[in-house]
């Protein structure tokens, strides 16, 4: 492991319907699954980039906030 500190802004991921899933994504040459959840119907998840997630990817109805703004994925 490295020194190498990450800092990263915090999102908000809100469930608009059940079986919302929310899945992260690695780092590196060969991106990868590595993580997933799956949200109900108003279910909030906070999430934040790390030195092992590099994206998320959402599937379902849900508002993602962010510093730099909110989408709707419906």
């Amino acid at each position: 492991m490295s020194d190498t500190t990450f800092k990263s802004d915090f999102f908000v991921i809100r469930a608009l319907e059940d079986g919302v899933n929310v899945i992260g994504l690695t780092r590196g040459n060969d991106t990868r699954f590595h993580h997933s959840e799956k949200l109900d119907k108003d279910e909030v998840m906070i999430a934040q980039f790390t030195e092992h997630t590099s994206a998320v990817k959402v599937r379902g109805k849900a508002i993602i906030q962010t510093s730099h703004g909110q989408i709707d994925n419906n």
